[in-house]
C-alpha cells in the first residue's frame, strides 16, 4: 500500500512538472516590438520547407539534421490531405504518411516547426492535396463554402488538428504557427466565407493561444482575397523581387509585427519538356542575408525538395496543360537525394552571421552505387493482359466515363469499343470538346496507332474493318495544382468521333498495375527474352541482382520514350526521356534488397528500344531536353 501511494504522488509530481513545463511555454506576436517572441524573448525563424511525402520514411532523420546542421531553426510543413485520406473515410497515418512520427524527429532534432495544413497546399502535388473522390460531385465548388466542399473538409481538419493539437508549443511540441488554408488570393473564389469557417475550425481544434497566418504572392489582389482579420498576414516572394516593396506590401495588411516571407524561393520545379530550372546561389545566398538583417524570418522553399513518386506529381494549366515532372529536385541547397550542395554551403555561411550553427560535421552524402545494366524482357501488352490488370472486370457504359465516376482515381484505364464501320482510308478520330485528360495511346486490333493528347493533339488518324477491337489506354499525367483549374477530371471527358461516327458501347477497364506488381503478377518467364520489343503500351521485366549493398542509385532509361518505373513494390513514377528534362529516377536505397534479387518492372507506353536495357547510375540526370534514341 505504501509504494502505491509512493507511486501516486510521484506520478503527480511528474506531471505537477510537465504541466509547469509547458505552461512556461509560449510562442507569440509581439506587435510593439514588430517580432515574433518566443518564451517571452524575441525570436527570429530561419526556416526550410520540407515535405515527408516525397521522401522515404528511413531518411527522414537524415535530412533533418541536414537542415538543423546548416544552422536552421525551423522547417515548413505541408500535410496533403489526399495522402492520408485517398478513400473517403479511411484515414492512414502509418509508415511514411506517419506524420506525427516525423514531427518527433524533428522535435529530437532541435527544429520548430511552421506547419501548413490546407486543406489546399498546392505544393505541386497532385491536386493541390485535394483528394480526388471529391470531384465525384459534378458542380462541386472546390475551395468555397459550398457545402459539398466544406463538409469534407471540415472532417479531415477535425481528424487532423486533433492529432495536431498536443504538437502545438505551448502544449509540449514543437508546432509554433498553422497556415490556414494557402495562397488563397491567387484562387478566384475569393470567398471570405469558407476563410471565415476555415478559421473557426482552427480555432475550435487548437485553441486561441497558436498563431494562425495566411501566405499569400506579392500582389494586391493575392492579399486582399487571401487575408482575413484574426489571421497573421505574411508574403512570399523570390530572388527577382524588390525585398522593400515586398515587405511594404505586407505592411498594408499588417501594420504591426514580424516581417515574414514564408516563400523565399531557392530554386523552381520542371514541367515535361522544359529545361531544368535553376536560381543562382549568389542571389539566393545576397538576398537571404539582406532579409535577415532586416529581423524577418524567413522560410526557404524549398530546402529540400523530394521526388514525386508513384502518381503524385502534380501540373499547371495556364495557356496549356502542363505535367509536373517525378523530380522534385528544384535546385534546393539539398538535392533530390538529399544531397548537400553548394548553394547550401553558401545558406550556411550567411547565417552564421545572424545565429549560433551547430558545432560538428554536415553529414555526408548517403552513398550512390552504379549497379549497371539489367536487360528487361516482354511480358506482354496491355490488352493481353487485362485478365490481371483488372481482375474484377470492365464498366459497360453507352458513352466513356471519366475516371473519377468509376473511382479510378489514378494510374491509367483502358476504354475499349468496336469500328463501326468499314474505314479502308486513314480516317479522323477525333476529340472534338479536348476531353482527352491526359494522354490516349491508341490501337486497333492489338496494332498501335498512335498517340492523343490533351491540348496538344486532338485528331488523329486510323483504318480498320467493322467490328474491329478500338482499344484506348488513358494515361493521367497529374492534375492542376493551382489556379482555377484543379477540378481537373480525368480520362475521356467527351465523346470520340471517328469520321462522322459517335463511338458508343464502351467497356471500361480500371488498372491496378500497383498491385499486380506488388503481388508478382507481372514478372515474365524466361522464354519471354527472346520476344521482340513491340509498339504500344508494353510491361516488361527484369531482375537486379543482389550485391551486398543497398544504396541510392538512379535509372536511366536510354532509348526508351514514356511509362512508368516499379523497383520491387514501389512506384518510382514517371520517365519520359523523349522529352525530358529529366534522364533518371530516383531509387532510394531503403527501396532496394541487398540480399535478395529486386524486381524491376516498366510499362513502356509508345515503344521501348531493341536492346530493352536500363542502365543504375551512381548520379542523376536531370537537365536533358529529349535525347536522341
Amino acid at each position: 500500500m505504501k509504494s502505491q501511494m509512493t507511486f501516486v504522488l510521484l506520478s503527480l509530481c511528474l506531471f505537477a512538472i510537465i504541466f509547469v513545463l509547458a505552461d512556461s511555454r509560449s510562442f507569440s506576436i509581439d506587435y510593439k516590438n514588430n517580432c515574433f517572441q518566443k518564451d517571452g524573448k524575441p525570436f527570429q525563424y530561419i526556416s526550410g520547407s520540407i515535405h515527408y511525402s516525397r521522401i522515404p520514411r528511413e531518411y527522414w532523420k537524415d535530412r533533418l539534421l541536414k537542415m538543423y546542421m546548416t544552422g536552421l531553426n525551423a522547417i515548413q510543413v505541408y500535410v496533403p490531405w489526399n495522402f492520408h485520406e485517398t478513400v473517403q473515410g479511411v484515414f492512414n497515418f502509418a509508415g511514411d504518411r506517419d506524420l506525427e512520427y516525423f514531427l518527433n524527429l524533428a522535435n529530437q532534432t532541435g527544429l520548430l516547426v511552421i506547419l501548413r495544413p490546407g486543406p489546399y497546399i498546392c505544393a505541386e502535388w497532385e491536386m493541390g492535396g485535394l483528394p480526388a473522390w471529391l470531384l465525384q460531385k459534378p458542380n462541386i465548388i472546390l475551395r468555397s463554402a459550398d457545402t459539398e466542399y466544406l463538409k469534407p473538409a471540415s472532417e479531415w481538419l477535425a481528424v487532423l488538428l486533433t492529432k495536431m493539437r498536443p504538437w502545438l508549443y505551448q502544449n509540449g511540441g514543437n508546432i509554433i504557427s498553422v497556415q490556414v488554408e494557402n495562397e488563397y488570393g491567387s484562387y478566384f473564389a475569393c470567398d471570405y466565407n469558407y476563410m471565415r469557417h476555415l478559421h473557426t475550425v482552427f480555432r475550435l481544434f487548437l485553441g486561441e493561444d497558436v498563431i494562425l497566418f495566411t501566405t499569400d504572392g506579392n500582389t494586391d489582389k493575392e492579399m486582399i482575397c487571401g487575408t482575413l482579420e484574426g489571421l497573421y498576414a505574411t508574403i512570399d516572394f523570390g530572388t527577382d523581387t524588390n525585398i522593400t516593396a515586398a515587405f511594404i506590401r505586407q505592411r498594408r495588411f499588417e501594420p504591426k509585427g514580424p516581417l515574414v516571407n514564408s516563400e523565399f524561393y531557392t530554386g523552381w520545379l520542371d514541367h515535361w519538356g522544359d529545361k531544368h530550372a535553376s536560381v543562382e546561389t549568389v542571389k539566393v545566398s545576397k538576398m537571404l542575408g539582406e532579409m535577415l538583417f532586416m529581423g524577418a524570418s524567413v522560410n526557404m522553399y524549398m530546402f529540400e525538395g523530394g521526388t514525386n513518386f508513384g502518381y503524385w506529381n502534380g501540373a499547371d494549366h495556364d495557356s496549356r496543360f502542363r505535367s509536373v515532372v517525378t523530380s522534385y529536385d528544384y535546385n534546393a541547397p539539398l538535392s533530390e537525394a538529399g544531397d548537400p550542395t553548394d548553394k547550401l554551403l553558401a545558406i550556411r555561411d550567411v547565417i552564421k552571421n545572424f545565429r549560433d550553427i551547430p558545432v560538428g560535421p554536415m553529414p555526408p552524402a548517403t552513398p550512390k552505387f552504379a549497379y549497371g545494366f539489367v536487360t528487361l524482357q516482354k511480358v506482354g501488352n496491355i490488352s493481353s493482359l487485362l485478365d490481371t490488370l483488372s481482375p474484377q472486370g470492365p464498366v459497360r457504359s453507352q458513352y466513356p466515363l471519366a475516371f473519377e465516376e468509376i473511382k479510378q482515381y489514378y494510374g491509367f484505364m483502358l476504354y475499349r469499343t468496336t469500328l463501326p464501320r468499314d474505314v479502308p482510308e486513314p480516317t479522323p478520330l477525333i476529340s472534338p470538346l479536348n476531353g482527352i485528360h491526359d494522354c490516349a495511346y491508341v490501337s486497333v486490333n492489338g496494332v498501335y496507332q498512335g498517340l492523343m493528347e490533351r491540348d496538344t493533339a486532338l485528331v488523329m488518324n486510323v483504318t480498320g474493318q467493322q467490328g474491329d477491337q478500338l482499344d484506348i489506354l488513358v494515361e493521367n499525367m497529374g492534375r492542376v495544382n493551382f489556379g482555377s483549374y484543379i477540378n481537373d477530371k480525368k480520362g475521356l471527358l467527351g465523346n470520340l468521333i471517328l469520321g462522322n461516327d459517335v463511338l458508343t458501347d464502351w467497356s471500361i477497364y480500371p488498372l491496378d498495375i500497383d498491385t499486380a506488381v506488388a503481388n508478382g503478377w507481372l514478372q515474365a518467364d524466361q522464354s519471354g527474352s527472346a520476344m521482340e520489343a513491340g509498339d504500344g503500351p508494353m510491361i516488361y521485366s527484369g531482375t537486379l541482382k543482389s550485391t551486398g549493398l543497398a544504396w541510392d542509385t538512379f535509372v536511366k532509361l536510354n532509348g526508351w520514350n514514356k511509362g512508368q518505373v516499379w523497383v520491387n513494390e514501389v512506384n518510382l513514377g514517371r520517365y519520359w526521356t523523349q522529352r525530358g528534362p529529366q534522364q533518371t529516377l530516383y531509387v532510394p536505397g531503403p527501396f532496394l534488397s541487398a540480399t535478395q534479387p529486386n524486381n524491376i518492372t516498366v510499362l513502356e507506353l509508345e515503344r521501348a528500344p531493341s536492346h530493352r536495357r536500363i542502365l543504375f547510375m551512381d548520379r542523376p540526370q536531370l537537365n536533358n531536353t529529349g535525347q536522341k534514341t
